[in-house]
């Protein structure tokens, strides 16, 4: 999930959002967005779509499937 993780932090950044902003916006828990870029756990496939379209791009980019 390391391709994930990194992924995710990047489009947060290039957004310019917090965790606590990106979770507040997605309504999740900021932990969850911080357990995710930590790699301590991994998003179920519900979240991995909403933050695909929230940030606009394919859940295969996300994943790391895809560039």
């Amino acid at each position: 999930m390391k391709e994930f993780a990194e992924r995710l932090k990047d489009l947060r950044l290039e957004k310019g959002l917090s965790q606590r902003e990106l979770a507040k916006l997605l309504n999740i828990n900021h932990s969850a967005i911080m357990r995710w870029e930590n790699e301590t756990h991994a998003p179920n496939a519900e979240a991995v779509v909403m933050l695909a379209k929230f940030f606009s791009v394919t859940t295969d980019y996300l994943l790391g499937v895809t560039d």
